[in-house]
């Protein structure tokens, strides 16, 4: 026995102490293949899952590796049965490989001939397969490259993509070299991208996700399309790839509700490619009307079905997927893995932190009593109204109130999930509202005055919760959410992260009705801030004016 942090246990749970002197340094070995279950004060809990192991060996990890991890840090003896089993898993990654043939186009070729035995019998894959060229080698349709990965990964069978992608279209893009510079972490995220040719890079909010874009697309010296979450998010894309790199204005278009302009550098909104037409997908043709060298997926953890789907089709493509958190709630983690390709670079957030990119962050828990009548509506609330009914309490107004008067003068977001609640919040803070029907125009103004410190508090629906660059945002309550949604937590602290001129502390506020589903969905919420080393302090509202 070892005075390790991590308890390894044979259901493949591993439960590392937070409190332990090497906990940090467990924490980075495990996180390429393990996911974090439950965050309490103490004890994480995280688990070994076939899909964590798949992506950690697509990334360049090997069993050998995850084997010495487990067993370095592991306070006891690591069960055998486990590490026979994280061998066998990762062993089935890659027996399966799909390759350009020279002749036959595509391929999938097998390492393992009872392997493909197997799937040529399976009922949805064999569709997708054409002749057999050899015992160890069959054609696959172009078009079915992404499919065929995501069906192989549902049965346990995920294939190395070896096929390459074609170069596209070249056009010329560099970096600016005046006055700035990519950060350490930055190059290494755009260099592991490139290697890999396509997958995820997973950094915190704030911390330049669109700089290791302009640098891929600098990498690939080709036509680039970049689907974003909305317009005001395309725009700020179109600034920063205008300051930072040779793109000028001419060379990067917008294709959104607004415009539709295709360019070397197209800048695309999900929502637009994914409105029907008569039942029809109209835009879809954007994707052809290129050939694209690179295609950047921004906040890929909010991928829509219809844009998977699509995916499929563009397997030949560089991919690159940005975001600050892989989770899902809908559990189609695997779909970004076998479309988009595996996690490439993840930086913990606290480490950014350290290194003074991003600001610190005192993560705050406000529990706020019903009054009796809020009680009784809430007790009698039909199950699908819950949820609402609790966290849009009135009794939260006062608090809000009191929260934006302690921190008066600095730049505050105050952030809620239903329109009724914003109109009662913007009447009683006298602030605007930005919500999903305030016009692109209005929205770009009110972010200005908010940049310029017209305006020191902003009433935000859910379009701020990624995409929005607001640096000198100090202060983001939420009120209301949607329901337990990690990725949106996540989402919301980053509008506050962004280093501040002053170096000031930055402050997150969740304020919570006490002993109702708000409180419910609030733990489950916090759970991936609470693995990247956040801790959230709970007080009571009435406490509220005390120091913190």
């Amino acid at each position: 026995m070892t005075d390790g942090p991590l308890i390894v246990q044979s259901d493949k749970t591993l439960l590392l102490e937070i409190d332990h002197a090497q906990s940090n340094d467990a924490r980075v070995a495990i996180a390429p293949f393990a996911e974090l279950e439950r965050a309490p004060e103490h004890v994480h809990t995280y688990r070994v899952t076939p899909l964590a192991l798949w992506n950690a060996r697509a990334a360049g990890h090997d069993a050998e590796q995850v084997v010495d991890a487990l067993v370095r840090f592991s306070r006891y003896p690591v069960p055998q049965p486990l590490l026979v089993d994280v061998v066998d898993t990762m062993g089935r990654f890659g027996r399966l490989q799909l390759h350009k043939h020279p002749t036959h186009g595509l391929v999938l070729v097998s390492l393992d001939r009872a392997v493909l035995e197997e799937i040529l019998r399976h009922k949805k894959i064999a569709p997708l397969l054409g002749a057999r060229i050899d015992d160890d080698t069959v054609v696959v349709h172009p078009s079915e490259r992404g499919n065929i990965k995501q069906l192989l990964l549902k049965i346990g069978w995920p294939a190395e993509d070896l096929a390459g992608y074609v170069d596209g279209e070249a056009h010329a893009i560099s970096l600016a070299e005046d006055g700035w510079q990519l950060r350490d972490y930055q190059k290494l995220a755009a260099q592991s991208f490139w290697a890999g040719g396509s997958g995820v890079i997973v950094l915190p909010c704030g911390a330049g996700k669109t700089l290791v874009g302009a640098a891929a697309m600098a990498e690939a010296q080709a036509t680039t399309l970049i689907l974003v979450t909305n317009t005001v998010a395309g725009r700020q894309w179109k600034r920063e790839l205008i300051a930072r790199t040779s793109l000028t204005e001419d060379e990067i278009g917008e294709y959104s509700g607004e415009k539709k302009e295709i360019r070397p550098v197209t800048i695309a909104t999900y929502q637009v490619l994914t409105r029907k037409s008569k039942g029809e997908y109209r835009h879809l043709e954007l994707f052809d009307s290129r050939d694209w060298g690179l295609i950047v997926y921004d906040e890929v953890h909010l991928l829509p079905a219809p844009v998977f789907r699509m995916t499929a089709d563009l397997q030949s493509r560089r991919r690159l997927g940005l975001t600050a958190t892989l989770v899902r709630e809908d559990g189609r983690e695997g779909d970004v893995f076998s479309l988009i390709g595996p996690k490439r670079y993840d930086a913990p957030w606290r480490d950014i932190e350290a290194q003074g990119w991003i600001a610190p962050a005192n993560c705050v828990e406000v529990r706020v009593t019903l009054t009796e009548n809020e009680r009784m509506i809430y007790a009698t609330a039909e199950p699908e109204e819950k949820y609402k009914t609790c966290s849009t309490a009135h009794s939260k107004l006062k608090v809000v109130r009191e929260i934006v008067d302690k921190h008066r003068g600095e730049p505050t977001l105050v952030i809620g999930a239903y329109l009724d609640q914003l109109d009662e919040l913007g009447a009683a803070l006298d602030a605007p509202i930005v919500q999903g029907s305030t016009k692109n125009k209005e929205r770009e103004e009110l972010f200005e005055r908010f940049r310029q410190g017209e305006i020191n508090t902003l009433v935000v629906s859910k379009v701020a919760n990624f995409s929005i660059d607001l640096p000198e945002a100090s202060v983001a309550i939420q009120v209301s959410g949607t329901f337990g949604s990690r990725q949106e937590e996540a989402q919301r602290l980053g509008r506050v992260l962004r280093p501040k001129a002053d170096g000031r502390q930055a402050h997150f506020y969740s304020v919570v009705a006490r002993d109702t589903l708000d409180a419910d969905y609030a733990a489950h919420r916090q759970r991936f801030l609470a693995e990247q080393g956040y801790a959230y302090k709970i007080i009571d509202a009435d406490d509220l004016l005390r120091p913190l």
